[in-house]
């Protein structure tokens, strides 16, 4: 088990490969050598707001709003306390995000094994991309040895960089953004007392699910054992584990080999829960 407080993390605002300003607090990190490998952080809209132009990924994302109301696209808006799924390959945006929202984004390999690229691979090709060309408007433009003008999506061309690849997708298994309303959904009460489970999606063969926990000031929740790596994000509340005492930001990892724990709330905790891809 590793835990990570979102107050005590490392944290750095986005490349140049994206307008505006976001600052972000890096939580939890995988494996950079797996197929899920995977980053959670959260992150703030800073002055003048943060935006990108419609674009896809080949890895998949979970982002679940803290506060405020998120422009998924012009037509779709995330409001406080929704859930998203961002399948890989899926096209999304233009985004603008307003300056203050706060969103935690746990962004993973998805199903089809193509995996995904570290913070430090990431900005590492940023700095190297703008020694070749230049960024704007979340686009990166360079010119070739006969002049010819080129312009790619500035994630895509770090992706490109860091691997030394041709960017590839795999066939959509989704047509868009799966939206979630978790107040549309009911608790299921566990056989644990004061603690309850609200299953909102289980998404890919991959068996991907997405999920809240909720535990009883005074409860206690056993972490038993699970087949995948499992990430618990507390976004309201108090818990105290092995003695120690943490608050809303808080982010837990749980391995396939990691022995069942014991997370005590001590005031009333809400948990977003998700299970990585099986691999």
């Amino acid at each position: 088990m590793r835990i990570s407080e979102a107050a005590k993390a490392d944290g750095a605002a986005v490349g140049s490969m994206r307008d505006g300003k976001l600052d972000q607090k890096f939580l939890l990190t995988g494996d950079d050598n797996s197929p899920n490998n995977y980053l959670l952080n959260v992150g703030k809209t800073g002055s003048g707001g943060w935006g990108t132009p419609r674009h896809r990924h080949n890895f998949d994302q979970i982002r679940y709003v803290l506060k405020g109301s998120y422009p998924v696209s012009p037509h779709k808006v995330m409001k406080e306390g929704s859930v998203a799924y961002f399948p890989e390959s899926v096209h999304y945006g233009p985004q603008d995000r307003p300056e203050g929202l706060e969103m935690m984004v746990i962004q993973f390999g998805g199903a089809s094994g193509e995996g995904f690229l570290s913070v430090a691979k990431r900005e590492a090709a940023n700095e190297a991309l703008k020694k070749k060309g230049t960024f704007a408007n979340g686009v990166f433009t360079w010119f070739d040895e006969k002049g010819g003008k080129h312009n790619m999506d500035g994630s895509a061309a770090c992706v490109e960089e860091a691997t030394g690849r041709k960017l590839t997708f795999a066939t959509p298994r989704y047509d868009d953004v799966i939206m979630m309303e978790p107040e549309a959904s009911e608790w299921v009460a566990s056989k644990a007392p004061g603690v309850a489970t609200k299953t909102l999606g289980v998404f890919t063969e991959r068996e991907t699910r997405i999920g809240f926990i909720k535990v009883d000031a005074g409860a206690t929740l056993d972490t038993g054992t699970r087949d995948a790596i499992e990430v618990l994000f507390l976004s309201e509340g108090r818990i105290s584990v092995d003695g120690q005492d943490y608050g809303p930001q808080t982010a837990i990892e749980l391995l396939p080999e990691d022995a069942p724990s014991r997370i005590q709330a001590s005031e009333d905790a809400l948990f977003l829960s998700v299970r990585l891809p099986k691999f």
